[in-house]
């Protein structure tokens, strides 16, 4: 998981296994962050989640789930951004390292995250 600003580099990052939820990784990665909108997918949509934004003043762009009983309405006029995370792992993935994780310890697999990840911010 990554959390990237309004340019798509890269703030922070967490490692989860391979058969973990992503909202497992959601507390880590923006525990400390200061940030004004989070810009997630369907994947994001918990009650606990939305309101810990609120709580901090950050305004929740995620789209809601097809079984929510309680519908929220999401600004996809902003949520079409997210598409600078997704463009940040392209980018990772050109680094074949990376993409098919040499490494054999998360220590080393993060240290080639980060090489990666100052590389493509110094373009």
């Amino acid at each position: 998981m990554a959390l990237v600003d309004a340019l798509g580099n890269l703030v922070r990052f967490v490692l989860l296994p391979g058969q973990a939820h992503d909202l497992v990784g959601v507390k880590p990665l923006i525990q400390g962050a200061d940030f004004g909108m989070f810009l997630g997918d369907k994947a994001f949509d918990a009650d606990w989640l939305r309101s810990e934004l609120d709580d901090r003043g950050s305004i929740a762009v995620i789209p809601p789930k097809s079984n929510r009983k309680r519908k929220i309405d999401c600004d996809f006029y902003a949520y079409r951004w997210r598409h600078l995370v997704e463009n940040f792992f392209c980018n990772l993935k050109v680094f074949r390292r990376i993409a098919t994780r040499y490494e054999k310890t998360d220590q080393s697999y993060r240290a080639m995250i980060s090489l990666a990840a100052l590389k493509i911010a110094l373009r």
